[in-house]
């Protein structure tokens, strides 16, 4: 039976904090503005899929390439 206790008691302790919040609401801001910087908008200006357009089997054919070609100068 305790353990629905804690639940509550966890529940609470993080509603009243978060409630209470002043500076933290700015610093949660500031991290999603970061995580989307990050994921959304070095995506589309650096990370350019390299197989985008080709079929199904071109992009398994060309991965199995790479692979093997990769790990052929590895070895050397």
């Amino acid at each position: 039976m305790k353990r629905p206790q804690v639940l509550a008691r966890l529940w609470a302790f993080y509603h009243d904090g978060f409630r209470r919040m002043t500076w933290g609401r700015t610093l949660w801001l500031l991290v999603i503005i970061k995580l989307f910087i990050i994921f959304v908008v070095l995506r589309i200006f650096f990370f350019k899929p390299a197989l985008n357009g080709l079929s199904t089997t071109e992009k398994q054919e060309t991965v199995a390439e790479r692979i093997i070609n990769n790990n052929d100068e590895s070895k050397k």
